[in-house]
């Protein structure tokens, strides 16, 4: 979600700091490009397989590198919203850039004969017509029950002391993140991190840094050692794992448990490359400029190449011009390549969308039920803290 200049600056927040966390916001979702890539392009071979080629152990050390994509992504946002007040707009606004893609991209394919592998069905219909219910989109659905609950959180939290906060911080994090992280069985509640309960700690963790900040993350260099650490020891005790398995025959369904979102290793390398970004100070005005141009629109990237009709061609589409990779070095190359190919056509995308249909957006965004709704909301959080003053 993008924040305008107004917004940044009441919230005490420098538009050159801005450009960081923008630009953190790019490379998350370019890391998103890496991880479905990696795994739809058919270049992660299951790790229970008797043999892995040196291609086969750089795949999975480029998922470790890039499987904080998502919870950064939710660290920029809950960062932003613990400060920032609910608006219906900004939800509608949301909702309309994902019914531009679902439905959108939904009648395009069908025009040129791409259709679920189970043909047209009403189930694909109210895919198409509403992707949150539907769970078309699984972030998406995660994003939108996230803001939802997101003043409500914001206001629960600066209720509670820091203390009383960090002891919720705890217990959220050792319950749904340590225990499944060390249990050598999986369990049956634990969702890996594809929900919207994970991503609600994953706003705690972001509000507690806004609020009051980790100082052991201390400087960018040593945020970055540690993001860096965090995901070798995925990639190892993985690979450990792995080890355990082909002498025992046990420990099959745990091969790639480090590679869940709530893993504790995984939420560690997220804080720490977001820490990376958040000491970087970028003072170039103009490359400042372009970052903060380019950011609003990654959120197409994802939505374009994540439709259903989509999300399981595309790599073939593009094995169909380069060739899939066969060697340590290809998969370096045609990795890139496939990143920078979804990136540019996700945000050109993006920039025609909000182009073509900005007028009718900002017009949606205008209307008088909406408005009032969010006075009613401002008058409510004023009225509260004129309250706070007199007690």
């Amino acid at each position: 979600m993008y924040y305008s200049k107004t917004e940044v600056q009441s919230n005490n927040i420098p538009e050159s700091r801005l450009a960081n966390m923008e630009l953190l916001r790019i490379v998350s979702m370019m890391l998103v490009v890496v991880l479905h890539f990696l795994w739809k392009g058919d270049c992660l071979p299951p790790l229970s397989q008797s043999s892995i080629s040196n291609q086969d152990y750089l795949a999975w050390g480029l998922e470790a590198l890039a499987i904080v994509a998502v919870n950064v992504y939710m660290l920029l946002s809950g960062y932003f919203l613990v400060e920032s007040r609910f608006r219906v707009k900004r939800l509608i606004g949301l909702l309309l850039q994902l019914w531009f893609y679902s439905i959108g991209i939904g009648i395009a394919a069908a025009a040129f004969g791409y259709m679920p592998e189970d043909g047209f069905s009403i189930y694909y219909l109210v895919q198409l017509c509403l992707p949150v219910s539907s769970n078309h989109y699984w972030f998406m659905t995660a994003y939108v029950f996230m803001y939802l609950f997101a003043p409500v959180l914001s206001q629960g939290i600066k209720k509670l002391t820091k203390k009383q906060f960090q002891i919720v911080l705890f217990l959220m994090i050792f319950v749904f993140s340590v225990i499944k992280s060390v249990t050598p069985v999986r369990l049956a509640a634990d969702m890996s991190g594809y929900d919207c309960i994970w991503y609600l700690c994953i706003f705690m963790v972001a509000a507690y840094i806004r609020l009051y900040g980790l100082p052991f993350f201390k400087n960018a260099a040593h945020s970055f050692l540690i993001y860096l650490m965090s995901a070798a020891c995925i990639f190892g005790i993985t690979l450990l794992l792995r080890v355990v398995y082909m002498k025992t025959g046990k420990l099959v369904n745990m091969l790639d448990i480090c590679y869940d979102y709530n893993h504790i290793l995984v939420l560690a390398a997220s804080v720490a490359l977001f820490y990376t970004f958040c000491h970087i100070e970028i003072k170039n005005r103009t490359l400042s400029h372009v970052i903060c141009r380019i950011a609003p629109y990654t959120l197409g990237v994802y939505l374009w190449h994540e439709h259903i009709v989509i999300r399981y061609e595309w790599t073939g589409w593009l094995y169909d011009i380069i060739e899939a990779p066969d060697s340590p070095s290809s998969l370096i190359i045609v990795t890139l390549l496939a990143v920078t190919a979804v990136f540019v056509i996700g945000i050109i995308l993006d920039m025609l969308r909000s182009l073509l249909f900005g007028g009718l957006h900002m017009l949606l965004l205008r209307i008088s039920a909406y408005r009032s709704f969010d006075r009613w909301l401002d008058g409510i959080v004023i009225g509260q803290k004129k309250e706070e003053i007199h007690e």
